[in-house]
């Protein structure tokens, strides 16, 4: 499970719903953290966050670095405009050069560091990779997560990428057309899923009951047939061989900055 979106302005949100998820048997999770909201290292302006961050890795969780603003630089907006207009992805690290990919990506694990809750993995905020950020990710981080897969540093200097199939169940609440398929396809991946299920949700969906709904139906049913592990747990090489017979429940959920829990029930 991954939570996501994680910066000061959510910070008393997600803290509320890693208590829930706590409530529904998960006890292990990915927390996705901004490092630099708006500019202003999460470090400095959230110390309480930090030091829950670190709190959380010690009781089992992984932390994630998640872009670097979460929100695409101004040198780069004009040129992710052209190419969105071919019809590609866009989002953070569209439009940057291999030089300023580079540049933002170590900021941002520089500034996570400092915070003292330094990244063991990445995640591009909408999954949107480019050539030159999947670069920069198999030199720094010991695994990135991209909608498919997991993909893990090579073990080598040559060597290739380590891989485990995951594809993300759940397309989250951002246009009308989203908010009404993903309940219904978060439903549907965790009954056809395999060994691994992975469940992305995005930060609207907690102003929506019916995504919160499907979610605590999903815990139920897979509670007594699955294990929460972390996405570092996924891709290590010891985690594999056990891994297998545990059935382990990757869900990755993203958490807006929002006031109210949409639950029926207290978190």
């Amino acid at each position: 499970m991954a939570v996501h979106d994680i910066e000061p302005a959510t910070f008393e949100r997600c803290a509320r719903i890693r208590d829930w998820l706590t409530d529904h048997g998960i006890d292990r999770v990915t927390l996705l953290v901004i490092p630099a909201r708006d500019l202003h290292p999460v470090g400095e302006r959230s110390p309480e966050m930090a030091a829950w961050l670190a709190e959380r890795r010690r009781a089992g969780d992984a932390i994630a670095q998640h872009g670097f603003q979460h929100e695409p630089l101004r040198g780069a907006i004009v040129r992710q405009g052209l190419v969105g207009s071919r019809g590609r992805r866009m989002g953070e690290f569209a439009g940057m050069s291999a030089a300023e990919t580079r540049r933002a990506v170590d900021a941002g694990w520089r500034l996570l560091k400092l915070a003292g809750i330094e990244p063991d993995g990445f995640v591009a905020p909408s999954y949107a990779y480019t050539p030159a950020l999947r670069t920069v990710l198999a030199k720094r981080f010991r695994w990135w997560a991209s909608l498919m897969q997991l993909h893990g540093a090579p073990l080598e200097a040559h060597g290739e990428q380590t891989r485990h199939l995951a594809p993300v169940w759940g397309i989250g609440a951002e246009g009308p057309l989203k908010r009404a398929l993903s309940p219904g396809l978060m439903r549907i991946g965790s009954v056809l899923s395999g060994q691994t299920l992975r469940l992305d949700v995005h930060p609207a969906d907690l102003q929506h009951p019916r995504h919160m709904m499907a979610l605590e139906w999903i815990l139920g049913r897979s509670a007594h047939s699955r294990s929460a592990v972390t996405f570092e747990e996924l891709m290590s090489v010891g985690a594999v061989e056990p891994l297998k017979a545990a059935q382990p429940l990757a869900l990755a959920r993203n958490i807006p900055a929002s006031n109210d829990l949409t639950l029926g029930r207290s978190a």
